[in-house]
């Protein structure tokens, strides 16, 4: 299965977006949508999962939730806005990831991409893919595309979508 994930559009749908996506068989949003129009845009284009971040209004809020935790691929993935970062993860969510750590921990809010391994829980993935909207202090917006197979991720690729001003 092939995802693209994004997060931090806030109202912004860089049209590159479809592109790179193309070949993606859902796209996982990590909150701070922004506007309603940004998730039906995507979610008529492929299948979406998403959560709501702490600048959604309540239309968007009432249609995803805070948090997501699901299973692709036999990988469990828990996706949520504010999450922190290993080790300091947000206290709202670090007791449950000590007691119930998934495949793949998935979070946006710092507009900061990084992707990294937590050795101390059981060498879950942490995806953090940055911000795809023009707010923020990020410089470059970003998004990753990458493809899940038998418990496995493969092809993982950062995509730069160009400089937060433009």
């Amino acid at each position: 299965m092939k995802i693209g994930l994004i997060s931090d559009t806030h109202g912004f749908l860089d049209e590159k977006v479809f592109s790179y996506f193309e070949e993606c068989d859902e796209i996982w949003h990590a909150g701070d949508i922004g506007a309603l129009d940004v998730a039906n845009r995507l979610k008529s284009f492929r299948t979406l999962r998403a959560v709501h971040g702490n600048i959604d209004h309540p239309e968007i809020r009432n249609g995803y939730p805070e948090n997501e935790r699901f299973e692709v691929e036999g990988q469990r993935v828990w996706m949520t806005h504010i999450g922190g970062v290993p080790p300091r993860y947000n206290a709202i969510v670090r007791e449950s990831l000590m007691q119930n750590a998934p495949h793949i921990f998935i979070c946006g809010h710092s507009h900061i991409l990084k992707i990294m391994t937590d050795r101390n829980l059981n060498n879950m993935l942490f995806i953090n893919p940055g911000a795809a909207g023009k707010q923020g202090l990020h410089k470059m917006r970003t998004i990753i595309r990458f493809e899940l197979t038998a418990r496995k991720i493969d092809n993982m690729q950062v995509i730069e979508l160009g400089k937060r001003g433009v």
